[in-house]
């Protein structure tokens, strides 16, 4: 299968593409990844993508595309893939509607997360991070440490990060709504879009996907 993933930030759509991309054994091509793999490998697109970054600016469309044209090409993802983190604009998807008709294959599926916006709020800016440690993670609702402001594994400070404060969370989410969302009408008008609810366990979203897209859940 093809999929694109979309939903706001703080819609879980990193944590669903992994279990997704192993569920249906497609890889999980993420844009994140595809940056960094780019830069570290210093290939072409990856020095120009860290000149623009490196000034401050956003990385024009064509070298993320480009970028994401070379990793659907690798014998991996002959059979399919999980785009996650792209197509981010109108422009980006028709880049990638036409590259795939030029490979003569074409998207399965557009999978939406959606969620309320105030819960995107209350699950990003309720993130809190150990200063010793970024992977220890907690919430101060969904999972509270043992002792506030504590981390349960090393003891370190618990805080709550710039971009995690509620104004950034709001300022993303109208990128989103601006940049973002404009996308879901443009494969709306192809069919492609599967709309499921982001709202519950990780498993159990998983398991809504996997029913709206048809797939067997391994």
């Amino acid at each position: 299968m093809r999929i694109v993933l979309v939903g706001p930030p703080g819609a879980g759509k990193g944590t669903q593409a992994a279990f997704l991309a192993k569920n249906l054994s497609i890889p999980h091509i993420s844009t994140g990844d595809l940056f960094r793999a780019n830069i570290s490998q210093g290939t072409e697109l990856g020095k120009q993508a860290k000149s623009y970054m490196d000034a401050g600016n956003l990385v024009p469309d064509e070298v993320t595309i480009g970028m994401a044209e070379d990793r659907m090409g690798q014998a991996d993802a002959e059979n399919g893939f999980l785009l996650d983190g792209f197509p981010r604009n109108v422009s980006q998807a028709k880049a990638l509607d036409e590259s795939l008709k030029a490979q003569g294959v074409a998207l399965d599926a557009v999978l939406d997360l959606e969620v309320p916006e105030d819960e995107v709020v209350k699950r990003i800016a309720g993130r809190r991070i150990c200063r010793n440690d970024s992977s220890h993670v907690f919430h101060v609702e969904y999972s509270k440490p043992r002792t506030e402001g504590v981390c349960d594994v090393c003891g370190g400070e618990l805080y709550q990060r710039a971009d995690d404060k509620e104004e950034t969370v709001r300022k993303r989410l109208e990128v989103y709504h601006n940049e973002t969302e404009p996308i879901i009408d443009h494969y709306k008008a192809q069919g492609l879009v599967v709309t499921i609810s982001a709202l519950g366990k990780v498993d159990e979203v998983t398991a809504r996907a996997m029913a709206a897209l048809g797939a067997d859940q391994k």
